[in-house]
């Protein structure tokens, strides 16, 4: 496809895998979660060489500047050269190391379900109210 042809917002930040769902791109862009020079943009605006993005998701900010349109998802190796990160390091390094912690799937240790006597100690605690 030629790069002068129109492109939403959100099937953009769905191709450069800022977002999962291009539905979760329209969201995001509804609830005022992406901005243009700190205006909210809507999903269906058309996304233009050199236009920079404010983009909030789940465990980052991101502010992007488009240097190439996407119009397909392609693999994130792929994706990522069809954009410029400009975030500060800060922030980046803040959320990076506070998403790596919440999201490895494991419970801290002396955490979480309680053991045979525990629950026992349990059983008797609730039956004496």
């Amino acid at each position: 496809m030629a790069e002068k042809e129109k492109l939403r917002i959100d099937k953009y930040l769905w191709a450069i895998r800022i977002f999962k769902t291009r539905s979760l791109a329209a969201d995001a862009c509804n609830s005022g979660k992406v901005k243009s020079k700190g205006i909210n943009v809507k999903p269906a605006k058309t996304v233009a060489l050199g236009d920079q993005y404010e983009i909030k998701t789940e465990h980052k900010k991101w502010i992007i500047e488009v240097t190439s349109l996407l119009h397909n998802r392609m693999k994130y190796e792929d994706a990522i050269k069809h954009y410029v990160d400009l975030s500060p390091k800060e922030t980046v390094d803040k959320t990076q190391s506070s998403a790596f912690v919440f999201n490895t799937g494991k419970r801290q240790s002396k955490q979480g379900r309680p053991t045979k006597k525990e629950k026992r100690k349990l059983d008797d605690l609730m039956t004496e109210w």
